[in-house]
């Protein structure tokens, strides 16, 4: 009997993501973390409007909205603006966040949940059986449980132990960063400018200091070890964006590689991947972090269900199919993006800015763009053949009469949303699953019935016929849900 039931390795806000949906579930986790300390560098910002969702899931996304700001105007390609305050969501908007913040959040919250976080703990060694998987640690000691997440970044240790390939690319040019102080602040909460020579931004953390980012084709071939002083930033500024808004004080900098890779697999046996140990991008477009913490709201329920005995067989397969596909979207969204403003061809980069205009004129190819790029479009095609037109897709923020469908799901179980007020169906799913009744205006295809899963999908949707109880009983059965967390987790 091992006292954890499962090991996260990485305490970044992918881990820490993923923890709390464990402890939520009532199962025993443990992070383990490299960094003796928190650093005090952050590289994500933006939180899309579908993260904000999962937080909000959870409770999370009212304390995390005083921390940053909200864009709700952005600007994919020069002359190109796609106005997110139309989005159907309650939160149409990117909030510009430290990733920091996002982190203390979640930590918070972990330890509110009871997970423990152990720091200064570097793995070194991995085996595994049939039962549980061993994690060798520097010093000697060791570490083990029934399943391991390895959301240790782009350099991850587990997937190097694993030997799983991480394929793709380098980017030429190198990323300067630079934390300082502004004599005359630009008035938008996210700053950015590009021209023959680069791209910069300017994004403020709320508290006097701004995170000044550029890709300078000038110095793009500058060794990474070589110090980046604030001259070199406001140069860069100067030239790409006619202004380096007073540049006065820097307390960091550093030059960083961006990549474009990904994991052939996420999963090897009972150790998974997560979060940028399984993928990483173009900073371009904010999609790392977002992408991670999805990557931990898919798989934290089926984990859960697996640990208690729930899981239907192939769930846990379901979190790569799912994931590594919309993983690869990413990874494609991301690329699209730095070749359109870090591209070497000046007219490869007006055709591709040209294309992105046309494309925001035209209502359908607008919304698959804005969703592409706040998450709200993502959804996971359904395993069987003639399943209704909802199941896989991400389920709107249903008005239900105990409150909002996104209010119900933070105990983090399956809720059956009934739309027909038929006793039977409630009646059939007995206390498998929490049952919520719809109660806003008719709305043109919204099923009878349907199945939400704790991270906010459809698992199934059926329509108002006499075998409706039936099917949506047979649904919950197959759902593998986890049980509340008052509920003892297994041995």
């Amino acid at each position: 009997m091992n006292p954890t039931d499962v090991i996260v390795v990485g305490a970044g806000p992918t881990g820490l993501m993923l923890a709390c949906e464990l402890a939520l579930a009532g199962v025993r986790c443990k992070i383990l973390e490299r960094r003796a300390e928190q650093p005090n560098i952050t590289r994500a910002f933006a939180v899309h409007a579908r993260t904000l969702e999962l937080l909000d899931a959870r409770g999370l996304a009212d304390d995390l909205l005083p921390r940053g700001v909200p864009v709700r105007r952005l600007q994919p390609a020069p002359g190109a603006a796609l106005d997110l305050s139309t989005l159907e969501t309650r939160y149409p908007m990117v909030l510009i966040v430290p990733q920091s913040g996002t982190e203390h959040l979640l930590e918070d919250r972990a330890r509110e949940l009871g997970v423990e976080i152990v720091r200064g703990a570097e793995v070194v060694g991995l085996r595994q059986d049939a039962r549980q998987v061993v994690l060798e640690l520097a010093g000697g000691r060791t570490e083990a449980a029934g399943y391991v997440v390895g959301c240790d970044g782009a350099h991850s240790r587990v997937r190097g132990l694993l030997g799983i390939d991480f394929a793709g690319k380098q980017y030429e040019t190198h990323i300067l960063l630079a934390d300082v102080r502004l004599a005359e602040p630009p008035e938008d909460a996210l700053f950015a400018a590009n021209g023959p020579e680069g791209v910069v931004l300017m994004i403020p953390f709320g508290d006097g200091w701004f995170r000044a980012i550029a890709w300078d084709r000038l110095r793009e071939q500058v060794p990474l070890d070589v110090p980046l002083p604030m001259a070199e930033m406001r140069d860069a500024f100067l030239r790409i964006a006619g202004t380096d808004f007073g540049m006065r004080e820097q307390r960091w900098s550093s030059r960083f590689l961006s990549e474009r890779r990904q994991a052939g697999r996420y999963r090897a046996g009972r150790v998974f991947l997560a979060g940028d140990s399984a993928h990483v991008h173009s900073p371009l477009g904010g999609q790392g972090m977002n992408t991670g913490i999805q990557d931990a709201m898919n798989l934290g329920w089926k984990l859960a269900a697996a640990v208690r005995g729930q899981a239907p067989d192939g769930l846990l397969d379901t979190y790569e199919r799912e994931r590594h596909r919309v993983g690869t979207q990413v990874l494609a969204l991301t690329d699209a993006f730095n070749r359109l403003v870090l591209g070497r061809s000046a007219i490869r980069r007006a055709l591709r800015a040209l294309t992105i205009r046309l494309l925001l004129r035209f209502g359908r190819s607008r919304r698959l763009l804005a969703g592409r790029l706040t998450g709200l479009g993502i959804g996971y095609p359904p395993t069987t053949r003639h399943a209704h037109p909802w199941t896989g897709r991400r389920v709107p923020d249903l008005p239900c009469t105990d409150g909002r469908l996104y209010e119900l799901l933070r105990d983090g179980r399956h809720l059956l949303v009934d739309a027909t007020g038929r006793e039977a169906v409630a009646a059939a799913v007995g206390q498998a699953v929490k049952v919520a009744r719809y109660a806003g205006p008719a709305v043109p295809g919204l099923p009878a019935a349907v199945l939400v899963r704790p991270d906010g999908y459809a698992a199934w949707a059926g329509e108002d016929r006499t075998d409706l109880p039936e099917l949506a009983k047979v649904a919950v059965g197959r759902c593998g849900g986890p049980s509340p967390r008052t509920h003892p987790a297994s041995s």
